[in-house]
């Protein structure tokens, strides 16, 4: 088996801008297993108590806060950024970044219409030397990156159809994502669908390639929340699959829901959940892939990063991949709007049909090479 145990060059000197509940519960868990790639050295919020929460949870001196993201950005010291803003400050602060020399590592989405998203397109022309990498990490999960492989390897012959609904009680709570102000009153088109929806487009487009059309209907049932609550999208994707997918965000308790995407071939139907990948094969036997130790993909993000930015290794999770997810989601929303089908333009620069890049660790010969996860293989009885 193949080894990423090469030796690992100093941490990356890291800025944090913005210190609230992504950084909280979904990026600084990866970071703090990974002392010897990345090294906090400063950090930004508008809001001190906010910062000290960070500082105290992170073990950071106060001494390297800033209240302005744009005096952390003047730091000689600081190589990278992490950006974790509201969307509509996305794009301000990744460019404000970028011109002061920094690499970016931006939460998703890259703004609050394809406008914004477009204006992020210019970017890397305008900074060659500099690393982007839109932190979607549904891109970078382990199961769905197990899963892509198997569909890879020919494990259900040709997928053709795609079935996911997901269903959740979503009202604002304090201290969760549901309870943040500029959730609740979103500035954007979409309301949770963009800031969530993007998600599950970039896992429909890791597994089944790009989207060719959409035809979008929404409703909204949930005054608790800004936006549609409830949104279905008929996808048709280049390669042939055509797909249908349900989200709702319920203001009322809901009868537990699997919330599983099926995937259906020729050969065998997928279940995909996020920890385990079930193949239901054509003559009855049933194949368990259980995952164990991963964090959703925010540790292979930031290990994506840094490969980029010490290594020159390419990032999966780039502007261009960020935009795609963008455009299906938006032009679902305007077709629910319309009552027409719409078409999805290709990844700008890419070929059409591309398929998004499968990300592995750096000199792994194999998926799980070098990282902290197992893969456990069961055959229950069906």
């Amino acid at each position: 088996m193949g080894s990423t145990a090469d030796t690992t060059p100093r941490p990356l000197r890291l800025g944090v801008i913005g210190t609230g509940l992504a950084v909280e519960k979904l990026h600084w868990p990866a970071l703090k297993r990974m002392a010897d790639h990345f090294q906090i050295v400063a950090f930004a919020n508008h809001t001190r108590p906010k910062a000290e929460e960070f500082a105290a949870y992170a073990g950071a001196s106060m001494d390297e806060y800033h209240a302005d993201y744009h005096d952390l950005l003047r730091r000689d010291d600081v190589e990278a950024v992490l950006i974790s803003l509201p969307i509509p400050l996305n794009l301000p602060a990744t460019r404000a970044s970028l011109e002061a020399g920094k690499h970016v590592i931006c939460e998703k989405p890259t703004g609050r219409d394809l406008e914004e998203v477009r204006a992020f397109l210019g970017l890397p022309a305008r900074f060659p030397d500099r690393k982007v990498l839109i932190a979607e990490n549904f891109f970078y999960r382990d199961s769905l990156r197990l899963a892509r492989s198997l569909i890879d390897a020919g494990a259900i012959g040709r997928p053709h159809l795609l079935s996911w609904r997901r269903m959740s009680h979503q009202v604002p709570r304090a201290g969760e994502f549901s309870g943040t102000p500029w959730r609740i009153e979103p500035q954007y088109v979409g309301g949770p669908h963009l800031d969530g929806g993007v998600h599950h487009i970039a896992q429909m487009r890791l597994l089944c390639g790009e989207v060719g059309q959409v035809y979008g209907a929404a409703e909204d049932a949930n005054p608790t929340m800004g936006g549609p609550s409830d949104l279905t999208l008929t996808l048709r994707f280049v390669g042939g699959t055509v797909g249908s997918y349900t989200a709702g965000d319920s203001a009322i308790p809901l009868p537990p829901e699997d919330n599983e995407m099926r995937l259906y071939g020729t050969e065998a139907t997928m279940l995909v959940a996020p920890q385990r990948i079930r193949l239901h094969r054509a003559d009855g036997t049933i194949e368990d892939h259980r995952i164990e130790g991963s964090d959703g993909g925010y540790y292979n993000e930031f290990l994506n990063f840094y490969d980029a930015v010490v290594h020159d290794e390419p990032v999966v999770g780039d502007i261009a991949q960020s935009f795609q997810n963008m455009q299906v989601m938006l032009r679902g929303l305007e077709s629910a709007a319309s009552g027409q089908v719409l078409p999805i333009d290709s990844v700008p620069g890419g070929a059409v049909g591309a398929v998004v890049p499968f990300w592995r660790p750096r000199r792994a010969e194999v998926s799980f090479d070098g990282l902290p996860v197992q893969v456990i293989v069961e055959t229950p009885q069906p």
